[in-house]
Order: structure tokens, then C-alpha cells, then sequence
């Protein structure tokens, strides 16, 4: 990997490991519709100057069905969920747990009726996968809080539904501007949604709160998504992937140091199951290539985070 390369992964893992500690900080004093309609209202503006002088707004809002339905999985439903969750679960437990999205992939690419061809490392890693989230769900989890699981639950499979959506409908369109479109669909779809459920706060937040709200927005949305176009530009979208194995390590160290969150060895070894699970399910065994010289490797770019 270049410098630049390394510089920018390690950028990319900072800004989408850092959202369930803006989170926590958010709900803090804001409903979690407010902090969804003012993260996307945020990244949308930031973005739709890119996206307008690259011309890559009108491509997307012919193709409205799947991205209306993109928009929904990806953002609406689960940052609402997400900033739900973290009203009741730790910052770092949210991370960890949504490292498992990679698993909930296999069983999406299932229904799709476009199944994986998995191998006995796959089938290992999907194990130490469930048995990580088990560890974690069983012993890290207090029964009480078991609500805000289902609500990550929900999260995961949205985080893993939405790329499915993209690679089938949507991968010939320029990713500034699906992005930048679906976080916009997502502050109108909120703006009544916060109107009519008095989400609106009474009062001004905190200085912490709406600079979390800013951050998440501004970083974690608009500046993250172009880190990660720049990021798969230099080393290619299946190394790109990798990056869901930095973030929840990011957001442990994070909530440990500034929420002083308890870190366990519960935590610890959830992490290594969870991750190193979620490693094995999504790696693919190398096909050797051709006698002719084979044109660079494609994937999945990876999507939001977070």
C-alpha cells in the first residue's frame, strides 16, 4: 500500500469509527429522529455542490425506485434504529455488533438468489461470527437492554441489504451522486417525522450535542464518502473492504477514552470472534488466474457507516 493509500485508510477508519461515540454524545439531549435529520441534512448539503458540478444528480433520480428503496434500508431505518440503540447500549458494544454485517451479507446475497460459493473457511468464520455476537448478546448485554440489540439487528441487515441494492440496480451510476441523493431523500423523508412526533428540541443543545450532530454529518457522511471514492481509486475496491475490520476497533477505543466506557474481557474477546469471523465469511478463495495477463480485480465498494 503508498503512503497515500495508507493515509487515507487509516483517515476512512477514523471517520466511520467514530459515529456511535457522536451518537452516544447526540442522544444525549436529542431524539434520535433529530440527530438522523440533522446528520443527513448536513451531509447532504456538503455534497450536492460536488455532486452538481460533476452533473450526477439527474443520472440517479431517473433510476428512483431502487434508490428510494436504497435510501431506505441504508440510511432511514437504520440510523434511526442505530441512534435508538445507543440510548441504551454502550458506543463500543453498537461498533462491534455491526461488524457483523458482513455475516447478514451471505444471507442477503442468499435471497438475491446470488449465493456466495462458500468454502470451509467461510463456514468457520460464520461460526466464530455467531458465537462472538452470542458472547456479547449473553454476557455484555444486561437483559433490559436487549431492545436496543433487535434495534441493531435491524441496523445490521439494513447496512447489508443496501449494497445488494446497489451491485443489482444501481452499480453503473456515480457513487457522489447516489450518495448525495439518498442523504437528501433522507432529511425530507425526517423533516415531518421530526415535526409530528415533537422531536424538535425545546431547547438549544449543548455544545457537545450539535457539534456531534455537525461531525457526523460533515465527517462522517460527506467528507467519509469521498475519502472512501479516493481510497478504492488507490488501492482498489475488494482491499477497500477491509476497512469494516478497522471501525468497531476504532469505536472501542473511542468510547473507553472519552465516555469511559468498561471495556471487558467479554468485550475483548467478542471483538476478536466477531471480527475475525466476519474476516473469514467474506474472503474468497483465489482463483488462479489465466495465461493471459487479467485485467485488475473489482468488488464491492463498501458503504456507509456508519
Amino acid at each position: 500500500m503508498t503512503r497515500r493509500g495508507f493515509l487515507l485508510f487509516a483517515a476512512l477508519g477514523l471517520a466511520w469509527g467514530i459515529p456511535y461515540l457522536l451518537i452516544k454524545i447526540a442522544v444525549g439531549e436529542l431524539d434520535p429522529a433529530m440527530v438522523v435529520l440533522g446528520r443527513t441534512a448536513v451531509g447532504a448539503l456538503l455534497l450536492l455542490p460536488l455532486a452538481l458540478v460533476r452533473r450526477e444528480i439527474l443520472p440517479v433520480l431517473v433510476r428512483w425506485k431502487p434508490l428510494l428503496a436504497y435510501t431506505v434500508v441504508e440510511i432511514v431505518l437504520p440510523w434511526f434504529f442505530l441512534s435508538s440503540a445507543e440510548q441504551r447500549l454502550p458506543s463500543s458494544t453498537s461498533g462491534l455488533l455491526l461488524a457483523a454485517v458482513p455475516l447478514a451479507g451471505i444471507a442477503i446475497a442468499f435471497i438475491f438468489g446470488r449465493p456466495e460459493r462458500l468454502h470451509l473457511a467461510n463456514w468457520l468464520g460464520i461460526m466464530l461470527g455467531m458465537v462472538g455476537v452470542a458472547a456479547l448478546v449473553g454476557l455484555d448485554v444486561a437483559g433490559s437492554d436487549l431492545v436496543g440489540v433487535a434495534e441493531l439487528v435491524v441496523t445490521v441487515i439494513g447496512y447489508a441489504l443496501g449494497p445488494a441494492i446497489l451491485a443489482r440496480w444501481m452499480s453503473d451510476l456515480p457513487g457522489i451522486g447516489v450518495v448525495t441523493t439518498s442523504l437528501g431523500i433522507a432529511a425530507i423523508i425526517y423533516v415531518p417525522v421530526v415535526l409530528l412526533t415533537g422531536a424538535v428540541p425545546a431547547a438549544f443543545p449543548s455544545t457537545p450535542v450539535w457539534v456531534s450532530v455537525l461531525l457526523l454529518g460533515a465527517v462522517c457522511s460527506a467528507l467519509a464518502f469521498v475519502l472512501m471514492f479516493a481510497l478504492v481509486g488507490e488501492i482498489g475496491p475488494v482491499r477497500a473492504t477491509t476497512i469494516t475490520y478497522v471501525n468497531p476497533a476504532v469505536a472501542i477505543v473511542a468510547g473507553a477514552v472519552v465516555l469511559h466506557e468498561r471495556v471487558t474481557w467479554v468485550t475483548v474477546v467478542g471483538f476478536v470472534l466477531v471480527l475475525g469471523g466476519s474476516f473469514l465469511a467474506a474472503r474468497r478463495r483465489a482463483v488462479p488466474p489465466p495465461a493471459a495477463e487479467a485485467p485488475p480485480a473489482t468488488g464491492p465498494i463498501p458503504t456507509a457507516d456508519r
